[in-house]
């Protein structure tokens, strides 16, 4: 355990110039709210996978009134000024999400001219993408992924197909209606579905005005604030489980949400990532159809989403919750070279009589301490459970872990242990002065 964060201060010094934000669950893990906190103390802030499917909620008070931001596009760092935020290549924007909510933003009194920029590079998201997404699902009748219907997947799969457009794209808006046209037409033809071509078009005649504003070379303008010294932070979108490669595939997002994705979809070489900090909640939650072996289905799981209020960002779905899973943890840090977590919304776990981690499984009568490959396998498996006991008093308000009821401090404690990794931050409420360092 090399990391040691006594207060706010120490961020700078510990984390080095360049860090990454990793989801270890299957998403919405609290990501945002560390972000937010860690946006103070870095002149950058990127995203880079991902689009509008990602929700990230931030609660900040404000002279004495609680405020609440919540972003689907924007990195979480556009609240702090003189911060430069940054959405990478590996994205898929939707032009029309990002503009409400850079709209939003300016009627609570933030302007983003001069903090946004947009890479190049980036693909771009239609209206089509989201029709498709909803034909797509409808189709595989009870096999269903739970995708949020946003069209991340569909518009990834024109990138790969080579038939995408991208930001650049805009930039020469002949050649830009001239393809949309085009790729319209293909997937109208091959879904059976009418759609308004002209009138998709005409919107970003308009809106092309005001996004060319925003636009650059993002890689090489991270390349060049590097050399400068300037601190780079990534935030990491959606969950490593829902990776589309190392995640429990098919329930998956469309991109790399782990580390390796955070390089690829901004340009920036891994060996000057120096730490990556796991977000991890203290329980376990997940979004939509899948696998989930520690999930409580009675009493004690409607506790933890009423406490928790595990409702989703982007879509409102009531969230599935659970024990914590530290097989899925663990499978978290090997693959994104965690070096930190911060162990969010210990407070929901509050009242609980006993708390339960899961530390191994067994499938087929033998442990097994990894994430079974095949889907018929991972939904077999038992979970193998130490119990701990839980503790009543409020800890919304704790600010020193010392102070942490001792059944607290035993829980952390044990999953430091267990995970071999430093518990540098701990979230004991939603706001963003409502962490613990240590």
């Amino acid at each position: 355990m090399t990391l040691s964060i006594k207060s706010e201060a120490d961020i700078e010094k510990t984390l080095g110039q360049v860090i990454y934000i990793a989801g270890t669950q299957w998403g919405d893990e609290g990501k945002g709210k560390l972000v937010d906190i860690l946006s103070g103390h870095f002149d950058i802030v990127a995203r880079s996978a991902g689009g509008a499917n990602a929700g990230h909620t931030i609660c900040v008070n404000e002279n004495g009134e609680s405020k609440k931001y919540v972003f689907h596009l924007l990195p979480s760092g556009i609240l702090r000024e003189g911060k430069m935020s940054i959405i990478g290549n590996g994205t898929v924007i939707h032009i029309p999400t990002l503009l409400e909510e850079i709209t939003q933003l300016k009627e609570q009194g933030i302007d983003v001219r001069g903090k946004l920029l947009l890479s190049d590079k980036a693909h771009l998201l239609l209206e089509y993408h989201k029709v498709i997404d909803g034909i797509q699902e409808e189709r595989k009748k009870g096999k269903k992924v739970g995708t949020t219907l946003r069209g991340i997947g569909p518009a990834y799969t024109d990138k790969v197909s080579r038939i995408g457009l991208r930001i650049a794209d805009l930039l020469d808006f002949e050649h830009f209606a001239e393809k949309l046209r085009r790729n319209a037409e293909r997937h109208m033809k091959a879904y059976g579905f009418e759609f308004d071509i002209e009138g998709e078009i005409n919107y970003y005649k308009d809106a092309v005005e005001v996004i060319e504003g925003y636009v650059a070379n993002t890689a090489d303008y991270i390349h060049n604030a590097y050399r400068e010294g300037k601190s780079i932070l990534i935030e990491g979108a959606q969950g490593s489980q829902l990776d589309i490669d190392h995640g429990t595939y098919p329930f998956v997002t469309s991109s790399n949400t782990t580390t390796g994705g955070a390089c690829t979809g901004l340009g920036f070489p891994p060996n000057k990532i120096e730490n990556v900090v796991g977000i991890m909640k203290a329980y376990t939650t997940r979004v939509g159809a899948g696998p989930f072996p520690t999930e409580l289905g009675g009493m004690e799981g409607e506790m933890l989403r009423d406490q928790g209020g595990e409702f989703g960002a982007t879509t409102g779905r009531p969230r599935r919750c659970g024990w914590l899973d530290l097989v899925v943890a663990k499978n978290a840090i090997e693959i994104n070279g965690i070096t930190s977590i911060n162990l969010t919304k210990l407070d929901v776990l509050t009242g609980m009589q006993s708390i339960k981690i899961g530390t191994s499984y067994t499938l087929d009568n033998e442990e097994i301490k990894t994430i079974p490959t095949s889907l018929t396998d991972f939904e077999a498996v038992t979970v193998n459970y130490i119990e701990m006991e839980g503790w009543t008093e409020d800890i919304s308000k704790t600010k020193s872990f010392s102070d942490l009821p001792k059944a607290a401090q035993e829980y952390v404690k044990k999953i430091e242990e267990l995970l071999e990794t430093p518990v540098n931050f701990i979230g004991v409420g939603v706001h963003r002065d409502d962490m613990i360092y240590r």
